[in-house]
């Protein structure tokens, strides 16, 4: 790699530390700065980044983000979160992501021909997730009321890991007769044994973490390092296996963070060093680094090129994703929840594509599909307006939003968006 690369990326990074806050209240979120200080550095602008030089970084960057992602994100959702936040993310998941994955497999039918139909489902399962990263300024504004905030919060870190299983699956269907591993196959591996496999380094991790705590043999900074190894194994060993890494990584994250909140109180550990919010924190913080630098690279190597071969068919293609491909799942599984409106468009239209879609767009091209190119140049195009649109429109829609209820809550005290009024919204859980 160019080394003027590698001291842009730190001084981009510096910047942002230092003005983040500042930032955070504009229209300048961190994904769009990372990605416009990508695209100056790459083959449009300095070309100090090329993928065809470093084929390697641009891969392990992205998918070691979203590993750690993956399982510091399933291992800080909790079951009363669920249940805290009633119906909201249990519809989003539940209805709202498998139509979205069957809508926009529908609407890019007519729009991207040359793509076979595995291909064509491809696309609807890769740009179906969303990205809390992304969505960070619009899920934490205050304003905005808890049982929104924390919905799409849960959503955001949810939705990657379940909708994993159909890319795999799918990918599989699209690369069958062209040398690929059947579904059967696929399903065996990739699913079941990557399952277990993840299971089984959670379960592992979870019960030597409670071991040490209960003797006080561990220092806090070692715990952290053991968390960090988990996923890290989890995923080599599914690779090794031929299975998926991501599958392993985000069920040894539920798995750990079932069983470590499960540490009996005899055991006299504090409920801080059973909590996996703490015991997640540097994995967790690394991730979120590593995303940074992913939308840097993804500027740089992805959406540059893409630019240059940019189709009207692309475009319209991104724009629907981001809008009528999420928000009419969404309409459909809040129907009958009595939110407003107002609500379920604010809903609707924070659902920002990133890092996981970037991830399944590279692993899909990596596969050689026939129709590959295409679909990689899809998924790029709408990462990329995806970071633009929703990063400007947070902070204004947010206050807007947030106005609206404050108005609406003095008229009506027991309006259905305020029915967690008091308590905070849970942590970020945010992917892929």
């Amino acid at each position: 790699m160019n080394g003027w690369a590698v001291v842009v990326a730190g001084g981009v990074v510096v910047g942002y530390a230092v003005l983040s806050r500042r930032l955070s209240t504009t229209v300048f979120s961190g994904p769009l700065v990372f990605m416009l200080v990508g695209l100056a550095i790459g083959p449009l602008g300095l070309d100090l980044l090329d993928r065809a030089k470093d084929p390697e970084v641009t891969r392990t960057l992205l998918e070691s983000a979203l590993v750690l992602l993956l399982f510091a994100d399933a291992a800080g959702i909790r079951v009363r979160d669920l249940r805290r936040e009633e119906f909201l993310p249990g519809r989003l998941l539940a209805v709202g992501l498998p139509v979205a994955m069957a809508l926009g497999w529908l609407v890019a039918w007519p729009l991207l021909p040359g793509l076979s139909v595995w291909e064509l489902a491809l696309v609807g399962i890769i740009l179906a997730p969303t990205d809390a990263a992304l969505g960070q300024q619009a899920f934490s504004n205050k304003r905005v009321p808890p049982l929104i905030r924390g919905g799409l919060t849960i959503e955001s870190g949810l939705n990657d890991g379940l909708a994993l299983p159909f890319f795999v699956l799918a990918l599989a269907a699209a690369g069958e007769g062209h040398g690929h591993p059947g579904v059967a196959e696929t399903f065996l591996r990739a699913l079941l044994l990557s399952g277990a496999i993840g299971l089984a380094a959670g379960w592992t991790g979870a019960s030597l973490l409670r071991w040490t705590l209960a003797r006080g043999w561990s220092s806090s900074d070692w715990r952290q390092f053991l968390v960090l190894a988990l996923p890290v194994v989890a995923y080599v060993l599914c690779a090794v296996a031929e299975g998926s890494g991501f599958i392993g990584a985000w069920v040894a994250g539920l798995a750990f963070g079932i069983h470590l909140r499960r540490t009996p109180a005899d055991l006299g550990i504090p409920s801080r060093d059973s909590d996996p919010a703490q015991s997640t924190r540097f994995t967790e913080r690394l991730g979120l680094l590593l995303a940074s630098l992913s939308f840097l690279v993804f500027g740089a190597v992805i959406l540059g090129p893409t630019l240059q071969h940019l189709t009207w068919r692309m475009v319209v293609y991104a724009l629907l994703s981001l809008t009528v491909i999420r928000m009419l799942p969404v309409a459909l599984a809040l129907a009958g929840t009595g939110l407003r409106p107002a609500s379920v468009a604010y809903i609707g239209w924070f659902g920002p594509r990133g890092l996981a879609s970037l991830v399944f767009g590279l692993l899909a091209l990596e596969e050689h599909l026939p129709g590959g190119n295409l679909l990689s140049g899809v998924v790029a195009a709408t990462v990329g307006l995806s970071i633009i649109l929703h990063g400007a429109s947070a902070p204004f829609l947010g206050t807007r939003y947030g106005a609206w209820f404050t108005r609406t809550l003095r008229v009506e005290p027991h309006l259905r968006e305020n029915a967690l009024a008091g308590p905070e919204a849970p942590r970020r859980a945010g992917g892929a």
